[in-house]
């Protein structure tokens, strides 16, 4: 079957304060309509590191957000994929949440 990308827009840059909150925008644009198994990952990498690992996922409806690691009960789903919004709100930024965070969407068949 043929594959349709899906583009995926973010700020490059997202400044922010240590006690503050800041939004993780993430736009996304598909030719295909939006599957109801859309699946949406936001993946972070702390400066300095080269490893990235998964803080949340958005799979079959519902927002799975991390609950062991860094941003345990930080971070907020404020995206819609009907609207085709994968944003995350971080609360309360530490230092330690400067680095690199990518937004992953997927619109399965």
């Amino acid at each position: 079957s043929p594959v349709s990308p899906i583009h995926v827009y973010t700020p490059r840059e997202v400044y922010g304060t240590v006690g503050s909150r800041v939004t993780l925008s993430c736009s996304f644009w598909s030719s295909e309509w939006i599957s109801e198994d859309i699946s949406i990952t936001w993946h972070f990498q702390a400066e300095g590191t080269r490893d990235s690992i998964s803080i949340f996922h958005f799979a079959k409806g519902q927002p799975y957000i991390d609950d062991v690691g860094t941003f345990k009960e930080r971070m907020e789903w404020a995206g819609n994929p009907r609207r085709r919004d994968g944003s995350i709100v971080i609360h309360s930024l530490e230092p330690g949440d400067n680095g690199t965070f990518t937004c992953d969407v997927k619109n399965p068949p």
